[in-house]
Formats: structure tokens, sequence, C-alpha cells
């Protein structure tokens, strides 16, 4: 810590509670020294300050001490006097206002930044002239009626020798009316003669017999002569000007001119000697004088009780001590004496002597005075902390307590107090202390807070935000009084701690508040620049918001000029939704297809451009390789066709914003290299499968066609960024050469929207598309450049390097005008239900005058849509088209469909304006949100370009609703080969509407299809409702006759393959499934439902047709369905066995029993598999519990209990096996049957064949047999079973009923 005596506080105090010199001098005196710019009081001001006088001085004690420092002030006699108070504040005022007029140059600076402000030393944090105000704000307390360091020590008299009667003037300047009548000053006081000589118009003689008159007159050591303005030209410069801190009013090379480096030692000389032999042996003398009197008067427990005994009895109220007279001024005077002179413990104890007496007279402000200067002097000589601190309360709360004659003695008391605590680093206290002296003048309040704040950036740890609020507080305060200049510096010191927090509303009051005031001063520019941080204010309240806006919009107004801002907050750019929309050899239907990911159109033109080597890469990958390096990061864009910018705009207030104006910042320029690179392109075209034959011969191509080698980058311009409107110029001239959209719309409160910008070039070259620009209020031009951005993107090998964006993506190389087809699809409804059946039209047009051709088409999901085979429309209103016997509605030409590649006839070129209308096949085979993709290539001809073909990219999306769900179960017929049992279930998944269904079709000639049931019965309602679920029973044969008959070629009438499901319509002809476009779509739902290489090669494959019911009033879809296509596709036989069979023979057999009763049999086999199996007959015997015959009184021996069994009978492999029930308990035994012939057979059936066994059996007496007590074990090949899960296994005989009756 400093010594308190080098502290701001003990410098203070060397200055200010110091001697003070009476100055009395006549006219002439002033006259002499005006010469020089200064009075003779400021003339010898600046040598009254003594850093090193080194004189001994003893006091109240025999020990001798040394003053090393030593400070005189000097005063007219007329100054002497307490300052009016309203003069007092006017001066103060000054200084504020003057400092305020220095730092105006520095207004238009940028703040300082808190890291500078807490690395400089403690000395410069607080503006300079703090220290000059805190000093005129002490002496406005000076020559105060309780204080004796004030008054005069010394009367230095002054006359020139230019005077008539200088000794005359000596003895009336002292008995003049000018000295002091405050009854404070000592008549007896000690007085100096001084005659002044002027050596440019005095005489020197006169001058010697005027001094030898004074000192015969005066005393030979109380007169001395000084001789000034020794310059006879009066042009002497000083390069150390030691007036210039005291006189700034005055031009510094004016002040002393008059005055020689003698002149200034003679006058430094005079002052010192006069400090030294004079004013401090007088003050010696003094305190020892006060100090024996008081010692004889006061001291001593005798004369204490003497002191309160008469306290005690006088009548007179405490102004009575107050005299100078009075044996406690008489204290004090020693006690402020002692403290000039640096004896600190005698004024102590001084002090101390009378605070109790001051105390008990109640006379509250000399009490106040004596505590404040004990606390210096405890401060001062380094004692207690605590006692000081002590002290400057008490000091202070007294000062307070006498309200408002009171307030500027707690004002300096507490400014002493505030730097006793900086000097020792308390300097959060030391900021309290200023807090509580800011009283209610509003500019004194200003100055107080600043102080405050500075000393809590010195605090450790720091209180920033306690400085910031302060420093906000006292701009307050200083607007309030006018004072602008210091207002600005204020809040710009605040800034620097607001502006990297989250405190949004502070910052916008300060930035709001500095706006306002640099327009007060006429620093339009700067206001608007500060005015533009609170334009993003959405968390304000709506009343806030409106005035921050039209105050920016007036201070705009009253700069007369439009105002480019860039980075303007209103509205707000959100750079994340920017998105380029472009075409080069990739072109657009709407904006949904441009909005669609690159890689999925990707993945659908893999396809249909053609590759140039094996590698899938198209020629624009390789002409990158040929591009300098300046375009391989531009894109490419065709002349006459717009770039689109697609730009969210928000509006960060809650109250409605014009935007107007809103364009693209862009530029164009056309480069010499471009034609050259043109040819080379052209020649590149020409020649590219030369290339790859071998690149010699390309070389020695372009060594013919005399082409210089594209090894440089072309030379390009570096835009000047001063101004938007500089960027939307072309440096080709004569016209623009390229078209900017504006857009105007309005922004609701916190409202975002997406705005698209266009630019269309209308010639060659490179275009950049540098940002964007606005206008608010016809006077306010927001720019936003778009700046480069690093992102991370992954190079082949996986590793990340930057690459820049959006600057590539808004930077394009403009080729030549090319043909743009333009497409669209007609009658495309948005909502439909599963199933639904549209027709469609692609219309395409060509508005160029150049011919297009080669068109292909490819759809990324072939199981919604399927291209239609021919251009004319039909003939036939559709759905009608597609029933049979309108075959002829559908014109076949010539097409190529390969890998799901569309083909258009090779006749179709497309130029002039001309458009062509393709059919178009729409079925929903889904339900869900589904996005389907069109791409059509197609090739120009006759454009000398670089671009050879282009894709027209067209999306839409369609919600699907659900309608009809279907499900199949099929099982074997247990009584007829190659029949089959098939159950199909139907529910209705819709919300509300009904369906009606109109027919079911088996696809394929293999399968036949009969009701089970009649039509009538199925669905009674004739609709099936919401909800609702429907099962009905159908009958199919398999229509093949061997395993070598090709079924794809068979050729079954349609009523085996179709059932009509619905009688309303008794003339309605069935629906078409062979032909397109239920055929093509039946394929795309066969490859998606599942592979065929999985299938068995039995299934069966439905399509059931339905439509909406004509009673239902279709909500869910605005455009009613006339029809729906359900495919279910490899539905599979419930069966275990790849084997199926029947028993033949006869069912009724007469026979007398004379003879022995032999039948013959005959089991026919069939191998349903695709492979050769092994099949063994086991024929069982019956036994005599299981099958022997039973008889009964009145009944015929052999009878058995046969179970009601129908030729219908439902059997499935997994109850083949199984057995009647044990007849009734009742009935007796009878002979059984055997098998005659074989017991067993083992024979082999080719796949898909069948085969017959020959069988037989005996019978002893009349009855009803089950001959099914037989066996059959199978195996499957190996090549079969591999594939297949089971590959063996065994299969009962089928119930088979055989009545034998007696003949007769």
């Amino acid at each position: 810590m400093v010594e308190p005596v080098n502290s701001s506080l003990g410098k203070m105090l060397l200055e200010e509670v110091s001697p003070v010199v009476m100055v009395l001098c006549t006219p002439l005196v002033e006259e002499t020294f005006l010469k020089n710019g200064l009075s003779f009081v400021e003339t010898l001001k600046p040598f009254c300050n003594f850093s090193n006088i080194d004189v001994p001085v003893r006091t109240s004690s025999d020990q001798l001490y040394r003053l090393k420092k030593f400070t005189l002030r000097l005063f007219y006699a007329s100054d002497i006097r307490q300052p009016n108070v309203e003069v007092a504040k006017q001066r103060l005022e000054h200084v504020i206002t003057q400092a305020g007029e220095k730092d105006f140059q520095n207004l238009t600076s940028d703040p300082p930044q808190i890291t500078d402000i807490l690395s400089n030393p403690e000395s410069e944090i607080a503006p300079s002239w703090f220290q000059y105000y805190n000093k005129e704000l002490i002496r406005t307390l000076s020559f105060s009626d309780h204080e004796a360091f004030d008054h005069p020590v010394a009367c230095l008299l002054v006359v020139s020798s230019k005077d008539e009667e200088p000794i005359k003037n000596f003895i009336d300047l002292f008995n003049s009316n000018r000295l002091p009548n405050d009854g404070a000053m000592d008549p007896n006081i000690l007085k100096h003669y001084l005659l002044v000589h002027d050596n440019q118009d005095a005489t020197t003689e006169r001058t010697s017999k005027v001094l030898s008159e004074m000192r015969s007159q005066f005393g030979n050591n109380e007169c001395n002569l000084l001789c000034t303005n020794s310059s006879k030209e009066g042009n002497v410069e000083h390069q150390a000007n030691p007036w210039a801190s005291f006189k700034s009013s005055v031009s510094a090379d004016k002040l002393g001119c008059a005055l020689t480096g003698d002149d200034i030692v003679e006058i430094k000389d005079l002052i010192q000697e006069f400090a030294s032999r004079h004013i401090i042996p007088y003050m010696e003398q003094k305190v020892r004088e006060l100090n024996q009197q008081i010692s004889a008067t006061r001291k001593g427990l005798r004369n204490q009780i003497k002191n309160l005994w008469w306290r005690k009895g006088k009548d007179d109220g405490p102004d009575a001590t107050k005299g100078s007279i009075s044996t406690e001024s008489q204290i004090r005077i020693l006690g402020d004496y002692a403290f000039m002179l640096h004896d600190y413990e005698l004024a102590l104890s001084s002090y101390r002597l009378i605070s109790t007496d001051y105390k008990l007279d109640k006379a509250w402000k000399h009490y106040a005075g004596v505590q404040e200067m004990m606390g210096l002097a405890y401060f001062i000589s380094d004692q207690s902390k605590k006692e000081a601190e002590y002290c400057m309360e008490n000091a202070f709360s007294t000062y307070m307590k006498l309200g408002k004659s009171g307030f500027q003695n707690a004002t300096r008391c507490g400014l002493w107090w505030a730097e006793m605590l900086k000097a020792r680093k308390q300097h959060k206290e030391a900021a309290s202390v200023y807090f509580r002296i800011c009283g209610e003048e509003p500019l004194h309040a200003a100055v107080m807070l600043e102080h405050a704040s500075y000393c809590y950036v010195l605090t450790r740890p720091v209180m920033l935000h306690k400085y910031g609020f302060h420093l906000v507080l006292s701009g307050d305060h200083y607007k309030n009084c006018d004072q602008v200049n210091h207002a600005i510096r204020t809040y710009k010191s605040a800034i620097t701690v607001y502006k990297s927090t989250t405190w949004s509303h502070i910052k916008d009051h300060v930035y709001f508040h500095i706006g306002q005031w640099y327009a007060i001063v006429g620093m339009h520019d700067v206001a608007v620049r500060n005015m533009l941080k609170v334009l993003d204010c959405g968390y304000q309240s709506k009343a806030t918001q409106e005035i921050f806006l039209r105050d920016f919009f007036d201070i705009v107004k009253k700069t007369g000029m439009k105002h480019e801002v860039v980075g303007l907050q209103l509205p707000i750019i959100n750079m994340s939704s920017l998105q380029v929309i472009y075409e080069d050899h990739r072109t657009y239907a709407s904006q949904a297809s441009a909005l669609v990911e690159e890689s999925i159109w990707q993945s659908l033109e893999d396809d249909i451009i053609p590759s140039l080597n094996s590698g899938k890469s198209n020629w624009l990958e390789l002409q990158s390789k040929l591009l300098p390096k300046k375009y391989k990061e531009s894109n490419v864009c065709v002349a006459g066709e717009s770039v689109k910018v697609d730009l969210e705009f928000r509006n960060p207030l809650l109250i409605s914003t014009s935007i107007t104006s809103v364009s693209l910042i862009c530029e164009l320029t056309a480069n010499s290299d471009d034609l050259q690179l043109g040819k080379l392109y052209l020649l590149f075209h020409v020649h590219v499968i030369i290339f790859y034959i071998h690149q010699v011969v390309y070389a020695k191509l372009i060594s013919t066609f005399g082409l210089c080698k594209v090894d440089k980058e072309p030379s390009s311009s570096i835009l000047d960024p001063k101004s938007s409107t500089e960027h939307n110029r072309v440096t080709t001239s004569g016209f623009s050469s390229f078209a900017l959209s504006e857009v105007d719309f309005t922004l609701g409160g916190g409202e975002k929207k997406l705005v698209r910008l266009t630019v269309t070039p209308s010639e060659e070259g490179i275009l950049k598309i540098v940002g964007v620009r606005w206008e608010l209020s016809g006077s306010i031009v927001g720019v936003h450049y778009f700046q480069s951005v690093p992102v991370k993107a992954k190079t082949a090998k996986g590793r990340k390097k930057n690459k820049l964006t959006p600057t590539d993506a808004l930077k394009f190389l403009v080729i030549k005008s090319l043909p743009r087809l333009e497409g669209s699809i007609d009658h495309l409804p948005g909502k439909l239900y599963a199933g639904d059946l549209r027709y469609l039209v692609l219309e395409l047009k060509n508005k160029s005058e150049s011919p297009i051709k080669n068109l292909k088409m490819k759809i990324s999901h072939p199981r919604f849509v399927s291209p239609g085979n021919h251009e004319e429309d039909l003939t036939t209103e559709f759905p009608d088209c597609l029933r049979k016997g309108n075959e002829q509605d559908i014109v076949q030409r010539e097409t190529i469909r390969t890998n799901s590649v569309f083909a258009f006839p090779k006749d179709v070129s497309l130029q002039g304006d001309k458009s062509i209308r393709w059919p178009l096949w729409l079925r929903a085979a889904i339900p869900g949100t589904i996005s389907l993709y069109f791409t059509i290539y197609y090739e120009m001809e006759n454009v000398s370009s670089i671009m050879k073909y282009r894709t027209l990219r067209m999306h839409y999306k369609l919600q699907v609703l659900p309608s009809l769900e279907t499900s199949y179960e099929i099982t074997p017929s247990p009584s007829r080969l190659q029949e089959y049992l098939v159950r199909m279930d139907i529910v209705n998944c819709a919300k509300s509407d009904c369906f009606q269904i109109h027919q079911l079709s088996t696809v394929g000639c293999r399968w036949g299809i009969s009701l089970l049931q009649p039509v009538d019965t199925i669905l009674p309602s004739k609709t099936l409702l919401a909800g609702q679920t429907l099962s009905c029973f159908f009958i199919i044969k398999d229509c093949r006759k061997s395993g070598t008959e090709d079924y794809k070629s068979m050729s079954l009438p349609s009523s085996q393959t179709d059932v009509k499901l619905f009688t309303q319509d008794g003339d309605e002809k069935l629906f078409d499934i062979v032909n397109s476009p239920l055929a093509s779509f039946h394929d795309s739902e066969r490859s998606c439902q599942g592979p065929s290489a999985q299938v068995s090669p039995n299934a069966v494959d439905f399509i059931l047709i339905s439509s909406l019911a004509k009673s239902s009033n279709s909500s869910a879809v605005p455009d009613v369905p006339e029809i729906l296509s359900h495919h279910s596709c490899h539905n599979s036989i419930r069966s275990s066995s790849p084997l199926s069979w029947s028993l033949e023979g006869p069912k009724t057999i007469h026979h007398d029993f004379s003879t022995l009763c032999e039948i013959n049999l005959k089991l026919i086999i069939r191998n349903t598999s695709e492979g050769l199996s092994s099949v063994i007959i086991n024929t069982i015997d019956c036994l005599l519990d299981t099958a022997s015959p039973t008889t009964s009184s009145g009944s015929q021996s052999g009878w058995r209990y046969v179970p009601a069994v129908t030729e219908e009978m439902k059997l499935t492999s997994d109850v083949m096996g199984s057995r009647l029930s044990k007849p009734p308990s009742s009935m007796e035994s009878s002979p059984p049957f055997i098998w005659s012939g074989l017991s067993s057979t083992k024979v082999q059936i080719k796949p898909l064949s069948t085969t017959e066994i020959p069988l037989q059996i005996s019978v002893f007496s009349p009855g009803i047999y089950d001959l099914s007590s037989y066996k059959l074990d199978w195996e499957l090949s190996e090549h079969v079973s591999a594939s297949s899960t089971t590959s063996s296994g065994t299969c009962q005989g089928i119930p088979y009923y055989l009545t034998v009756l007696q003949s007769e």
C-alpha cells in the first residue's frame, strides 16, 4: 500500500490544508505582470509547492524535526471570504461543461474494451478532470468560520517601483477596506513587503532608493525586491511552461513571454525564502505560544474540572465559544497550525481537547469539523485505521444532521473519506461513501455516481455489473442537467459491460439513449448506428418497440438521406433457410420438385442419363476435369432462366413492419476466356468417345483446332463492398445483363415468411449472388451479405475437409440459352382411397424453337403409376374402357420399357410451343402419404452449347386413405383332385364411406373360379359399411392336365377366371384384368408383395374390383373414385404334403357270396411339387376290434355304423389320416375285409404329374366298409428338399365307404 503522505489524499491535504498568504498589491503591480498574460498571484502560484524544502521545525516539544514538503496558498484579500453558493455552483458546472467539451472529439471513437480498462493503472481509469473537480468542490468551503487552516497566516504587500509614493502605498494597503472583515483574522498577522521592479520601463536608481526607504521604515528582513520582465521584446518561449496547467484559457506561448529564465529563478528563490525564513518560523513561534497558553488554562486535571464546572454554570449558548478570542478557537488554531506544520500528534491532542467541549456545547458544526480533522490526522500519520474511519463516519453523520447547511461540509468530508478508503484499497466501501454524498443536486450526483462506478471496477474481484449500473445512473443524471457529452461518455463505457451479457433490456436502454443523445449533438450517423442495435427487441413490450421504431425513423429522416445498413436486424434473416434453386441440365416443374433432396433424383436418373464409362459418371463429372479452378467452384445456369433464392425473413417485433423493394445483390461479369472455354466444351462433346479411346487423339484434335490449353485461372475483379448498388452493375454495359425481382410484403408481429427472390441473367458470363437488400420506411436500406461459412464434407477416403458454402452455391457460370421442357399432370388428385384407379394425362410443352428428341421417363413408384401406350384420348368413358369388349380403345404403339424406364416413341419431337399429351394410369397401391417422383430425360438438337441433354423433374404428394383389406385362405378339396376351397375375408377400413364389390378374378390361365353360394346371399345389403367385415367362399380349379403342359399358354374362358359379385346391373360387363393397366399394376404388385423365387408354384393371385357406393356421400376424398382394384398375390395352398390323391371305385356292390367277392379299385396320386417324388403305398388289413362288422336282431349281418358324410366335406392335410370313431358298443363284431394283391407298392412321380395304382379288396360278408386303411410314405428329391422345410412324410388314407349288399 502507498504511504499516506504519497497517496492521492495525502497530496490533496498538502495542497488544501496549507498556510494561506493574503496578497495586497497596487494596480501598477498587476499591470506589470499582465504583460505576461498573468496576474501577480497567478505568476507566483506555480512556485508555491515545495517538494524538498528541508526546514527544521520545533513546536511543542524540544525535539526537532525537518519539513521536507510544504505548500503556500496565495489569495488576494478580496478573495478571502466564503464563496457565494450560487457562484460556486456555477463554477463547478463550468468545470464539468468544459471537461465535456474537451471530450467531444472522442465521442465518435469506439467504446473502450473492458479488458483495456482493467489493465490500466488506477490513476488512469477515472477521467483526469475528476481531481480538478474535487479540488474545486473542496474550495467552495474555503474560509469557513469554524476552521482555521484557511485563515491568513501572513500578508504579502506588493508595490511597484513605478508608484509615486511607494512607502505610503504600503501603509495604505494594509489599512484599506480591502482587508477581510469576518472577525477571524489575527490583526497581528505577519507582514512582508515586496517591491516590484519592471526591467522594461522602470529605472534602477529610483528602485534602489525606494528599497532603502522600505528597509529603514519596515525593517531589513521584512522587505524584498523582485525584478521582472527582463525580456525587452517580450517573446520568450518556455519549453516546459509552468503556468500552462494553471491557466488553460490563454495560449501557453503567451504565458510568461516577458520573463526570462533568470526572472523565473528569482521568483522561485523569493517564494522559497519567504516560506522558509518567514512563514514557517512565524507559525512555529505561534504554535509554541498557543500551546503554553492552553497548557496553563486547559490542560491538567485541575483545569479540566474548572472548565467543566464553568460550562455547567454559564448561561450563554453554544455560539459563545465560536469567537476568535475564545479558548476553543485558540485550541482549534493550534491544532490547524500543527497540522499544517506536519506535527500530527500535537494536532490530534488539540482536536481531542476541544472535541468534547463542542459536543457538550452542542456546537455541532464545530464538533464535526474537529472530528473530520482528527480522521485526517489519524490517516496522514498512519495511525489507527479504525479510529480514522470512526472519526470520518462521526463527522459525516453530524454534518448530515445539520440539514442543508451542513451538506456541503458533508460532501467534502465524504470526498476525503472516500479517498482515504481508496488509499487503503477499500474501493467497495469508498463506492458506498460516494453514493451517500450524491445529494439532491443532479449534476453533483452524476459526478459522485461516476466516482462510485470506478471504485467498483477497482475492487477485487471486479464488480462489473455494479460498475455498469452506476455508469448508467450517472449518465441519466448528466442528461437531466443537459450535460449530453458526459452522458454519452458514461453510457459508452457501460456498453462494454452489457454488450456481451444476456441483459437485453438494459442493453437496449443504453443503445437507445446513446442514439438519442448522439442525435442531439448532431452526430446522426453515429446515432443511427447505435439505434440499429435495439431493432431486434422482440422481448420488449409493444409500446416500447413502437417508441424505439418511431425515434429510429425520426433520426434517420433528420439526416435527409438514405442510409445503407449492413447487417440490419429488422427483419432478421434466417441463413439456415437459404435455399438456392437453379436449373442447369436439371429443370423442375414446380417448387416442390426443387426442394427434393438431390440424392433421390440421382437414384432415378442413374438409369436414364447416358453414362460414358463403367463408373456411371455422367459428362458433367467429366467436364469438371477440364474446367479451370475458378469455374470448378461455380454452378451452371442458362441465360434467360431464373436463379431462385428462398430466404426466410422474421419480424422480431410485436408490431407489423412493412418491407419493400426486397431484391438480391448480384454481379455479372463477362470473361474473355468464356469464348475459348465454350469452344473447348464443344470440341469435348464432339469427340468425347474418342477421348475415352485414347487421350493422345484428343490432344491432337486440340492442336489441330489451334486451341491453347486452359491451365491458368481467368482474371477476376474484386468488388468494392461500399454500397450494395455497386454490386448490381455489370461489366458488359449497354443494357442490364440480368433482371432482379423485387418483393414487397408486410410481416406481422413475430411472423415468419419465406420469400422467393430471383435473378435472371440474359448474357453469358459469371454470375455471383452477393447478398440481399431491402428498404424500411423509404429511408433505410438494409443489406445482408452472404458470407462464407465453413462446413464439413466427407471425401471418398472418409476424411473431412472444409468446404465453403453458401458462397460456392451462389456462384454461377451462365451459358447460352437452351430449350426447356415444361410438364404437368392433369386431374391428379391429392387425396384418394387405397386401390383407387385413375386415368391421368401428362402434358409436355417446349416453348423454344429448338426441337427436343429422345424423350425417356422414369417413375419412382411403378406400383402407383404406369404410362399408357397411346397418345390419343380414350373413345370410351373411364372406367368403361377397362371392361371386356372395349380392348379397341387401347391403341398399341411402339414403346420401349427397360429397367422401369419408359421411352417415348422415336418420332416424338417438340418445338415451337407445341405440346404432347400422354396417358398415365394411377393406382393408389397402399395407404399413407406417398411422394411420387417423375424424371423426364430429353436431348436437344441444333444447339451449340456445352449441354446436350436436360431432365425435367416432377414431384407430387398423395394422401392415400385405407379402403378395403382382403385376405384369402385356400385348402385342398378332400374328394377331388385339383380343386380347392377359397375363403375370402373383406374388411372395410374406411372411417365413414361404404363400398360395393363387383368382381373377383384369378390371375393367369391356370386357375378357374366359381361361386360356392348364390350371389344374392354373399352381401344382401349390396354395400359394405364402414368397419364391416365379410366372408365368402369360392372354388378354384387347377386347369393343368400334366406337368409338361405350359399353363401360361392356356386360354380359359372369362367365365372361368372371373366371378361377378354384384347383381344390380345385369348387363354390366366384367373388367378386363388381362390387359393394361390392371395387368401391369398386378405385375408391380407381384414384385412388391414378394420375390417370385420364394413363392410356391401352387400360389394363386386374386384381383378384387370394387367401387364407392353410390349412396355414400364421400367427405374423405374430394374426387369420388370410380373403380378400385385390390390385388392379393402369392396366396399359397394350406397343405403340409406335396401329394394329393383320391381312391376311385364302385360305391355299391351286390354279391351272392357263393364265390369270393373281389372288388377292383384305383388310387390316383398327383405330385404338386416341382421335384421328383418317391411314394410307397402300404395297405393294412382291418383288425377285429377296429373294423369287424356288427349284427343285431332284425338286421343283415355285415352292416356297420357310418357317420353322415358328404362329398363336399372339407378336409385338410392335417386331418387326412384321422379315423372314424368307434361304433356303438351295442353293435356286434363281424368278419373284416382284406386287401388282396400286393401289400406294398413303390412308384416315382415326376414333377406336377399324375399316376394311377390298381388296388383290390376281398369282402366276406355284406356291410358298409371304410377303405381308408392304407398309408402313403413320400420323399422328395435332394435338390427340392434342400429348399423345402420338409423332405419326407407319411399320409393316412382318405375315408372311402363301400356298400356291399346280398344279391337275391
